[in-house]
């Protein structure tokens, strides 16, 4: 029995600092206050900023990230400029999609940009980007419409306002 916890506890070590070398790859965090939250960071660790592509969806063509994930706009920020005043669960809630992203299929690269900062915040058309923490696979829309002031953009940078495909019995998206 002793020898059996010494090999579990062994390769519970190994297990974690796997994890742990896996982490802090990207700069996620910081809302328009600057500060880095290691919550905002495990809440995207999905996420793949390096690229702004297209794809279908249930509300037709939307932005995503280069693992699919989906990519939201705040109607109350300015152009170019995150006006979201957060606190660490709103950035646990609503991480920024954080660096300089290149055009990908169906992204119109001349509408690419950030915002000004010492952590620059990927932008289309203007608008912040931002991911959805409740958003666990690259279909996930859960974000949609959230207060009527988070929503999807379409490939011109709209802002997608229908709502959001019903979601199944475990609250997860029905497509």
């Amino acid at each position: 029995m002793s020898r059996n916890r010494i090999t579990l506890t062994g390769i519970a070590c190994v297990a974690a600092l796997g994890l742990a070398a896996c982490g802090g790859g990207g700069s996620y965090g910081g809302g328009s206050d600057g500060k880095a939250s290691t919550a905002t960071r495990e809440a995207s660790t999905a996420t793949d900023i390096s690229t702004v592509k297209v794809s279908d969806s249930p509300l037709g063509h939307i932005l995503v990230d280069g693992a699919g994930r989906t990519l939201y706009l705040f109607t109350a920020d300015g152009k170019n400029t995150n006006s979201m005043k957060c606190d660490t669960a709103c950035l646990k809630l609503w991480p920024p999609a954080e660096g300089k992203p290149k055009a990908g299929s169906g992204a119109d690269a001349g509408l690419i940009g950030t915002t000004k900062g010492s952590a620059p915040q990927a932008t289309y058309a203007g608008h912040p980007l931002y991911y959805y923490a409740k958003d666990k696979a690259p279909e996930d829309l859960k974000g949609q419409g959230i207060d009527g002031i988070w929503y999807v953009l379409n490939a011109k940078g709209s802002a997608v306002k229908q709502a959001a495909p019903s979601t199944d019995s475990d609250g997860d998206s029905g497509y």
